[in-house]
């Protein structure tokens, strides 16, 4: 069996955003994430969560969510329960506070994939374990873990760095923007007008940004966004319970389409990140996902290592 470092700052904390975390929390959970993985890679295991329950609430389906949760608890010797709202009697009318009551005696964390950010919220003031989000319609902090992780695995660094993000200024934009102020990198989001990022968060990004020196510029041009950037970032256009809006996204976010004459603005080794699903030929070509600069895949795996890195310092 084999060990690993653990941040006990975060024992029993709830994940609800990035603002939960401080700068040097995040680098301490990027730190254990690589321990983790290599770990991982070389058939080292690790019990650290042995006898630990995870309940994993979802009013949203998920791939990369649900499976890299519960593959990253097994693989540190605990349990995880997927509980979908159909299930659970908080979709027959039982309150969110009885609920999180009751969960809090049976399971150790709770991981919920929801609509509103006020329905974790509660659900974390009611339970007496940690809550983690695994989305809201406003933020994805595991995600915006697994981009800074798979940044610094390539660039070595943080400093002087540029990530530039085009298209609906939403909940994975969100959580970036709160990330790279955070780390003091560069955050340039293009996209169009009306799709901005809520105003609330781009408040509070800037006031962290005055602290840590990151520079933060929200443009309606993708080409200014994309200038210089150290890694470029695309979503997709309409995301769940946007489908009636489909067709007039298609046309409004046609030009923040990531391709390879907006990507020649980058530098020539930029990254090209992805939070998945993709929509090839919508949001990016198939020729900048599927090329020598995507480390889409990467990013997506180390969803679960992070992760694996969060529910280890605030259970083990």
């Amino acid at each position: 069996m084999s060990t690993v470092s653990v941040n006990t700052n975060l024992k029993g904390k709830d994940l609800l955003t990035l603002k939960d975390l401080s700068s040097d929390d995040i680098m301490s959970l990027l730190e254990s994430a690589i321990e983790l993985k290599q770990k991982h890679k070389n058939g080292e295991i690790v019990t650290s969560l042995k006898g630990k329950t995870l309940g994993l609430i979802f009013e949203k389906s998920s791939t990369r969510t649900r499976v890299s949760f519960e593959a990253g608890m097994m693989q540190l010797g605990g349990n995880a329960l997927f509980l979908s709202s159909q299930d659970l009697q908080i979709g027959r009318g039982e309150t969110i506070a009885d609920t999180a009551r009751v969960l809090s005696e049976f399971i150790d964390a709770i991981m919920i994939r929801t609509f509103e950010h006020s329905k974790i919220e509660e659900l974390a003031d009611y339970a007496s374990i940690p809550v983690i989000n695994g989305l809201t319609d406003d933020y994805h902090p595991c995600q915006a873990l697994a981009d800074l992780l798979t940044i610094y695995e390539h660039k070595k660094s943080f400093e002087g760095l540029k990530v530039a993000y085009v298209g609906d200024g939403n909940n994975v934009a969100h959580s970036l923007m709160i990330a790279c102020a955070k780390m003091g990198i560069d955050i340039s989001i293009g996209c169009p007008d009306g799709y901005e990022p809520k105003d609330f968060v781009t408040a509070y990004v800037n006031e962290i940004a005055a602290t840590t020196g990151a520079k933060v510029t929200i443009t309606k041009d993708p080409v200014e966004a994309v200038k210089n950037a150290d890694a470029i970032y695309a979503d997709v256009w309409t995301s769940m319970g946007q489908e009636e809006e489909a067709q007039q996204r298609l046309k409004i976010f046609a030009p923040y389409q990531v391709n390879e004459e907006l990507a020649a603005y980058a530098k020539s080794d930029y990254l090209f990140l992805h939070c998945l699903p993709a929509h090839r030929e919508e949001e990016v070509t198939a020729s900048i996902i599927d090329g020598p600069n995507s480390v889409v895949f990467q990013q997506a795996g180390n969803r679960m290592h992070v992760q694996k890195a969060l529910l280890q310092a605030i259970l083990a």
